[in-house]
């Protein structure tokens, strides 16, 4: 692998299902050593990308390439590792019996037992698969994923499902990996997890990628603030006009407006009189999202 050469690479990748172009002309690079979250809502496109990338689909035009090669020459020389949403845990054999058997299924695995140890599970190695929790079956699927020791790593929907505490023992166990230089890329519907422990975030959106960049990047395409405050009464004529503003939102008796000059907007404002229970904040993750996903509402 040269220096440039791209860890994944879509261009112009599509795939359609009937009528359905579930997957619409992405472009697509991912650097090795980056750790990129795929974002987009239910029937994005997420799960079909996932599937171009592994191989187990084909694009229906446009190209699809892991270190240079086809998916499935990189799936089969062991460069890439999956953990997949879809799974079943396997009766009667232990959690060390299973990765040591996936282990002699690749080239150059790592050992077993250090699978374990980054996944954060050595104490399950002697327990039965098919009588863990729903949190350790997800970190046993993690150490299948690693015990390869693969260059990229695919991670589809990690942590659905999982409470609070199981999704952040995930994380913590990912750290380890992600500093070792693997190119690690994971769906999500948690954007303070794409936030948190993305350098990219990826949002794909009805087949197409709508952004690319860091968080912050996001934040600002969403506009840099968001300010609010009472109607009680006051017109919302001529909201959208005022210096700044993106888009206006009301709810209930509340107004909120995306602006990229909070400045100017509050100064608006303040000479409409329309300064009840001001609030200006920084726009969230959130806010991107939405922004980049569905018309804004006026």
């Amino acid at each position: 692998m040269t220096t440039t050469e791209a860890a994944v690479s879509f261009t112009g990748a599509v795939k359609t299902f009937g009528a359905v172009r579930a997957v619409d002309g992405i472009d697509l690079d991912i650097s090795p050593g980056e750790t990129v979250a795929l974002l987009g809502r239910n029937g994005a496109g997420k799960s079909t990308t996932i599937a171009l990338l592994l191989g187990l689909l084909a694009p229906d035009a446009g190209a699809v390439r892991l270190f240079g090669a086809p998916p499935r020459t990189a799936v089969r020389s062991g460069r890439v590792g999956a953990m997949l949403q879809e799974a079943r845990a396997v009766p009667r054999i232990t959690v060390g019996e299973l990765v040591g058997f996936v282990a002699g299924r690749y080239p150059k695995p790592m050992p077993a037992a250090q699978a374990l140890r980054l996944a954060g599970i050595e104490e399950l190695a002697g327990r039965r698969v098919d009588r863990l929790s729903g949190g350790q079956v997800q970190r046993v699927r993690f150490a299948v994923a690693l015990v390869g020791d693969p260059a990229l790593l695919v991670l589809d929907e990690p942590t659905a499902a999982l409470d609070v505490e199981a999704r952040h023992a995930f994380w913590a166990s990912l750290r380890s990996p992600a500093r070792q230089g693997r190119t690690v890329l994971f769906s999500t519907h948690y954007l303070e997890e794409a936030d948190a422990h993305a350098d990219r975030i990826v949002v794909v959106d009805r087949g197409r990628i709508a952004a690319d960049g860091t968080g912050e990047k996001l934040r600002r395409a969403a506009g840099g603030h968001r300010v609010s405050f009472d109607l009680a009464g006051g017109s919302t004529e001529g909201l959208h006009l005022l210096p700044g503003v993106l888009s206006v939102e009301l709810r209930g008796d509340r107004a909120h407006l995306r602006t990229d000059d909070s400045d100017a907007t509050v100064i608006a404002l303040a000479e409409r009189g329309a300064i009840r229970r001001l609030e200006v904040a920084p726009a969230s993750l959130d806010d991107a999202f939405l922004a980049l996903t569905a018309p804004a509402v006026m």
